[in-house]
């Protein structure tokens, strides 16, 4: 038996209906197509977020996203 020729979803348990197993085949096959995308070397990976210089620019009020008001030293410590 060659590699095409092997199911690609083998229903071990249970008996699931069409719509279950329509919905898992769209799951595999929407993780293997993003995993593949993010295979394929589409540029640089982003820094980490404590690496990226991005977060010394200081940004408008509107735009700003750091914790402010009572408690923000507190908050300014939790991840976002």
């Amino acid at each position: 038996m060659t590699d095409a020729d092997k199911p690609f979803v083998q229903i071990v348990r249970g008996e699931p209906g069409p719509a279950e197993i329509a919905a898992l085949v769209a799951v595999l096959t929407r993780r293997a197509r993003t995993a593949a995308a993010a295979g394929g070397g589409g540029g640089p990976a982003r820094p980490s977020r404590w690496a990226d210089r991005t977060r010394l620019v200081r940004a408008t009020s509107a735009g700003d996203l750091r914790p402010r008001g009572p408690g923000a030293w507190r908050a300014s410590a939790l991840p976002r």
